[in-house]
């Protein structure tokens, strides 16, 4: 296990280090000018070049990838090109509300994912079974921002017990607003929770020690959430892991739809601009994320599986 962590530790550098790599030459590959962006089509040549060489855009495409991976590594990572403010401190100040929904999310998938694969697990084939999975099929071929859309319309609109939108760092009076996002977000990811749980929950139950747990008298739901469900929670943990990626993702349109103020909106702002600076920034913080999700799940395997070992 200490080998196994040391050397994902020592992987988890590379990795970022090819996430910013990637990034900053996509960033150049997009067409536009983000001095023209900033100061528009009809500047005077001296305007532009002073901007230019302000933002240090008048070196080359090397050069420049040399320096501002020199500078993040420093902890200086740029300042915005359009309001001029440093934009590490910018991204920690937006950081709180995207992890709080991504957090809110995941919550969402495992307990309502979690709960509905175990239902159709305890009673298979039958109409509750049947009419769960479609509902699941459903979920997963609804994007967040049609669910966050339906949801605004209906609870926020028309029955008006949820606000349409906004923010508050405080709770709980936080949750009136998490409630819609997190519910857009995490949709997708209870439709799959749901049927990976059905899934692997019939595979374990073929045991021979869920027949020995029958054989004792126990009712069939004290057997499936006492036995069987813990020995089936590794695929969901690995779906759950992976999925971190596209919770972050997803938030950038949840965050847009709810006026969500999280670094996924920051980067959609920063996006027209080109604003370097904040795009790399905010990029890295979600590859972050993603590597520490997934090896805090494989760590995890081994704690709701005793006999799995990870291998350095």
């Amino acid at each position: 296990m200490g080998a196994y962590l040391i050397k994902r530790l020592l992987l988890m550098p590379i990795t970022l280090l090819g996430v910013f790599t990637l990034t900053f030459a996509l960033l150049f590959l997009i067409p536009g000018d983000p001095v023209s962006s900033l100061v528009g089509q009809h500047a005077d040549p001296q305007t532009v070049a002073a901007i230019r060489e302000q933002l240090g855009l008048d070196k080359s495409v090397p050069v420049q990838y040399v320096e501002r991976l020199w500078h993040t590594l420093q902890g200086d990572w740029g300042r915005s090109f359009v309001r001029q403010t440093p934009v590490l401190p910018e991204i920690l100040e937006r950081l709180p509300a995207t992890a709080e929904l991504a957090a809110a999310a995941i919550f969402v998938q495992v307990l309502v994912g979690v709960s509905i694969g175990l239902i159709s697990a305890i009673r298979p084939r039958s109409w509750i079974d049947r009419t769960l999975m479609v509902a699941a099929i459903g979920g997963v071929s609804m994007p967040s921002f049609l669910v966050g859309l339906v949801a605004i319309y209906v609870f926020g609109t028309q029955l008006r017990w949820l606000p349409v939108g906004g923010y508050s760092p405080y709770f709980p009076d936080n949750l009136v607003y998490l409630i819609m996002p997190a519910i857009a977000l995490g949709m997708r990811g209870v439709a799959i929770v749901a049927r990976l749980t059905r899934s692997a929950l019939l595979e374990v139950v073929r045991q021979d020690y869920i027949r020995t747990a029958r054989a004792k008298g126990l009712s069939q739901f004290t057997v499936m959430v006492r036995h069987a469900l813990r020995n089936a929670m590794i695929p969901i943990m690995t779906f759950v892991g992976m999925d971190v990626g596209y919770l972050l993702g997803g938030a950038v349109v949840t965050e847009i739809v709810f006026t969500w103020p999280g670094f996924g909106m920051l980067a959609v702002q920063a996006l027209p601009n080109r604003a370097i600076p904040v795009v790399l920034g905010t990029v890295l913080f979600a590859s972050f994320f993603v590597v520490v999700a997934n090896l805090l799940t494989d760590l995890g395997y081994s704690l709701v599986g005793p006999r799995i070992k990870v291998q350095s």
